[in-house]
């Protein structure tokens, strides 16, 4: 889906040109990567969640990329990258080596990212470190995780009217739905209802309609088959075992959002007191997009890390 297509989103109309650059990661899958502002500025990579699409960051690279050279691509199966042939080709791993590849592509090696991940794209980052321990401090200089979550994806949803004291039920009937209407193709008649089920699991209810708009336009311009596989990842692989954070040993700024129904401020909670290096702990209002919901807390705070870690970069050259 071009940018002209989603025209109604203001944001998406006033981002800067974009340089499109190739990457391929490990399978051969190409992964669609653009780069806004100079060339020659600090890095920041961004990394949306499940079933959005690089222009999800619309805020951020428009504020960002002012002065800081914004790397954003959108993971296979979503928004122009490649949808794997093979029903296998999603997974942790390879949800962790695109980004590797991203970086390997985009960084150069005398460089440090901040790299930024909202929802699935937070899982990027957390599943990177934790299978490429040598490179996080080679590569990363610092790490912000938006509404995201490191494991019991199902167990904490709070859209189900499930009690909790229920909870084997609430994570069989999660993971029915969620794997179910991932990969359901989209028909027209069914437009209203999926409209109205992707809002409010989405986006808080006091949240600006055209965001609503924005991110069912985004859900519907996920091919089906990219839905499904990351879904069907999703819930089997973020269960109790949660990813460890030992191995994110840079700077990190976490968000979390009040009534996100998808992965509840509990999740952002857990891993602000188990990160290694915690930069900021910030709980806004609104609902799963904080980064479409609340743009300009969620922009000065990427910017307070940004500019710290910047200037740990001078004070140490």
């Amino acid at each position: 889906m071009s940018r002209a297509k989603i025209s109604r989103f203001a944001a998406v109309q006033a981002l800067p040109p974009s340089r499109v650059t190739p990457v391929r990661s490990v399978d051969g899958v190409r992964l669609h990567t653009e780069v806004f502002g100079p060339e020659d500025a600090p890095p920041v990579v961004l990394a949306h969640g499940i079933t959005c699409a690089i222009r999800v960051w619309a805020y951020q690279i428009a504020d960002l990329a002012r002065d800081h050279r914004v790397i954003a691509y959108d993971h296979r199966g979503h928004g122009r990258s490649g949808v794997p042939p093979r029903r296998g080709n999603y997974s942790l791993d390879y949800l962790a080596a695109d980004l590797d590849a991203v970086l390997q592509a985009t960084v150069a090696p005398h460089e440090r990212a901040v790299v930024a991940g909202h929802s699935m794209g937070g899982i990027a980052i957390t599943s990177w470190a934790e299978r490429f321990p040598e490179r996080v401090a080679r590569r990363v200089a610092g790490v912000a995780l938006i509404n995201t979550t490191t494991g019991d994806l199902l167990r904490d949803i709070q859209f189900l009217p499930v009690p909790h004291r229920l909870s084997a039920t609430r994570v069989r009937a999660a993971r029915t739905l969620i794997k179910t209407f991932g990969a359901a193709p989209l028909l027209a008649a069914a437009h209203r209802p999926s409209r109205r089920f992707v809002s409010q699991l989405a986006v808080g209810a006091a949240a600006d309609p055209e965001v609503a708009a924005f991110v069912f336009e985004l859900f519907a311009g996920t091919p089906a088959a990219g839905r499904g596989g990351w879904a069907r990842v999703l819930v089997e692989s973020m269960g109790p075992r949660h990813i460890g954070l030992e191995n994110l040993n840079v700077p990190t700024l976490v968000i979390g959002s009040e009534k996100d129904r998808l992965l509840p401020i509990s999740s952002a909670r857990r891993i602000a007191e188990t990160v290694p290096d915690l930069a900021q702990f910030l709980e806004l209002s609104g609902g799963h997009c904080a980064i479409l919901e609340r743009p300009d807390e969620v922009n000065g705070a990427l910017r307070e890390l940004v500019e710290s870690v910047n200037q740990r970069r001078a004070s140490g050259s």
